[in-house]
C-alpha cells in the first residue's frame, strides 16, 4: 500500500501530465499579449521620471525578448510530439522552460542573487527578511522615511493604509521611490486580496469572496483581473489565495475557504497561482499546512487542529501540494497548534513543519512566509518568535505592528545572528529566497 505522500505525488503526478499539453498553446496565447505589453510600455514612459517606473519599463521590454523565445521552443517542442514541463518555481526541478515562463528569473538574475547574498551585511541581510505593517496614508508615513534608513524585505498594506486607488499609488510610489532614493532593494508591497469583503483594498477586485467563485476557471479570471488592478496600483504581490480546506462545523476559515472539498480547493488555488504568476504578482497560498479544521481563527487565539499527519495528508495538504506543483513562488506558514507538535509549537515556529513537512516532504523550494506574528495565536514575545521562526525555516517573518516590535525583533535578529543563534548559512539561504520571490516580479536590478 503506498503511504499518503506517496499517494498525493502520484496523483498531483497525473495532474500535471494533464496540464502539459495546454502549456504550449498557452505559449503562443503570449504572441498576442505582446502588442498589448508595447502599448502597456508606452504608459510607462510617460512616467519614467520615477525609478520604479523606469524598472517596470525594463522589465517589459525584456519580457517581449522572453516571449518571442518561449514561443518558439514551446512551438518546437509541440512539433515534435512533446509538451513542454510545467512551472515549478517553488517546487523541486525545474527546466529552462519553466524558469522563463510565466514567472522565471533567468541566469542574469540568479547572478545577481548570488551577487546580493555574498555583498550585502549582515544589518542589510536581516532587514531583508521582515515583512511589516504600517501606518499612514501617503509620502509622510513614517515607513516611507524607514525604508531609507533600513533595507526592508517587504511592506503589507492594511485597511488604514488605503483610501482610494489614486492615493494608494501615490503611496507605493513614494514607498519604492524612498527605497531607490537610499540604493536599496526594491521591497515587496503585499495585501491580503482574498477576495470581497475579504480583501484588504476595496473597490479592487477580485470582487467575489472565494466560497462564491463557481469554476477554476472563475478564479482563474478572477485573479488575472485582480492582478493588472494591483500592478495599476504599485502592489506587487498578495497574501493569498487561502488554502485551507473548509469544515461543516469548523471555526477556523468559514467562508474564506473555496469549498470543504481538497480537489476542489486544489483546482480553484492551482488556477488562482497560476492566473498570478503569468501576471508577475507574487501569490502566496496560506495559512500551510491548513487551518480549516480548526476550534478558532487564529486572529482571536491560539488554534486547535485535531488531525493527525495521515489526515492531513488526505486532506488539508492536497491544495498546498497542487500550488506548489504549480510554481507558488510562496507559501504562507499559519499559526495553528497541530498533534504532531503536541499541540504547543505553532506551526509557524515549528521546524517539524516549516522544514520537516513543507521542505522535506512537498519539496517546496520557494519563500516561506510567517503569518502575523503579532496574532493572539502567538504566546512569544515578538521578537523571540521572529527568531524562532527563521531558524526553524522561515525566511520572512510577517509583523503588522507596531514600529516598536518591529523595531526590538530586528534588533532581536541581529542579535541571535552576532551570538550564533542563527547560523550564517540559514541567513543566506533565507536571504536567496526572498531574493528569487522579488526576481520573479522584476524587482531586483
Amino acid at each position: 500500500m503506498l503511504r499518503p505522500i506517496e499517494r498525493l505525488r502520484t496523483v498531483l503526478a497525473e495532474r500535471r501530465a494533464a496540464l502539459a499539453g495546454r502549456r504550449a498553446a498557452l505559449a503562443e496565447r503570449r504572441v498576442a499579449l505582446a502588442g498589448r505589453w508595447v502599448a502597456l510600455a508606452g504608459r510607462w514612459v510617460a512616467l519614467a521620471g520615477r525609478p520604479w517606473a523606469r524598472r517596470a519599463l525594463a522589465g517589459i521590454l525584456a519580457g517581449l525578448v522572453v516571449a518571442g523565445a518561449v514561443v518558439g521552443q514551446a512551438i518546437n517542442e509541440r512539433s515534435r510530439g512533446g509538451t513542454a514541463p510545467p512551472p515549478a518555481s517553488g517546487a523541486a526541478g525545474g527546466s529552462f522552460l519553466s524558469r522563463l515562463v510565466p514567472g522565471g528569473q533567468g541566469p542574469n538574475a540568479e547572478a545577481r542573487v548570488d551577487q546580493l547574498v555574498q555583498s550585502l551585511p549582515p544589518e542589510r541581510k536581516l532587514a531583508q527578511l521582515l515583512l511589516v505593517g504600517f501606518r499612514g496614508t501617503d509620502s509622510s508615513a513614517a515607513l516611507v522615511r524607514g525604508l531609507e534608513a533600513r533595507d526592508l524585505g517587504g511592506v503589507v498594506l492594511a485597511e488604514r493604509n488605503y483610501r482610494d486607488p489614486a492615493q494608494l499609488t501615490d503611496l507605493t510610489a513614494a514607498i519604492q521611490d524612498a527605497a531607490d532614493s537610499a540604493d536599496h532593494i526594491a521591497p515587496l508591497v503585499m495585501a491580503a486580496q482574498e477576495g470581497g469583503r475579504f480583501s484588504t483594498l476595496s473597490e479592487l477586485p477580485p470582487a467575489k469572496a472565494p466560497g462564491r467563485l463557481r469554476s477554476a476557471s472563475e478564479a482563474s479570471r478572477a485573479a488575472g483581473r485582480a492582478a493588472r488592478a494591483l500592478k495599476r496600483v504599485g502592489v506587487n504581490g498578495v497574501l493569498a489565495p487561502v488554502l485551507d480546506v473548509g469544515l461543516s462545523g469548523g471555526a477556523g476559515i468559514g467562508a474564506r475557504a473555496y469549498s470543504d472539498e481538497q480537489d476542489m480547493v486544489a483546482a480553484y488555488g492551482r488556477a488562482t497561482v497560476e492566473a498570478y504568476r503569468r501576471a508577475r504578482v507574487l501569490s502566496a497560498p496560506k495559512h500551510f499546512p491548513g487551518l480549516g479544521a480548526a476550534n478558532q481563527p487564529t486572529d482571536e487565539g491560539p488554534a486547535t487542529i485535531g488531525l493527525s499527519l495521515d489526515e492531513l495528508m488526505k486532506r488539508d495538504l492536497v491544495p498546498f501540494a497542487a500550488a506548489i506543483a504549480a510554481g507558488a513562488p510562496a507559501i504562507v506558514i499559519g499559526h495553528g497548534l497541530y498533534e504532531s507538535e503536541d499541540f504547543v509549537t505553532p506551526a509557524s515556529l515549528s521546524r517539524g513543519i516549516s522544514t520537516g513537512l513543507l521542505r522535506g516532504q512537498l519539496g517546496f523550494r520557494g519563500l516561506a512566509i510567517t503569518d502575523d506574528l503579532a496574532s493572539p495565536a502567538i504566546a512569544s514575545p515578538i521578537p523571540d518568535a521572529a527568531v524562532q521562526a527563521i531558524a526553524a525555516g522561515s525566511d520572512m517573518v510577517f509583523i503588522s505592528g507596531g514600529p516598536a516590535e518591529q523595531e526590538a525583533a530586528y534588533r532581536r535578529l541581529l542579535d541571535a545572528a552576532r551570538r550564533g543563534e542563527l547560523e550564517p548559512g540559514r541567513i543566506d539561504e533565507a536571504l536567496r529566497r526572498v531574493l528569487r520571490a522579488k526576481a520573479e516580479v522584476r524587482l531586483l536590478r
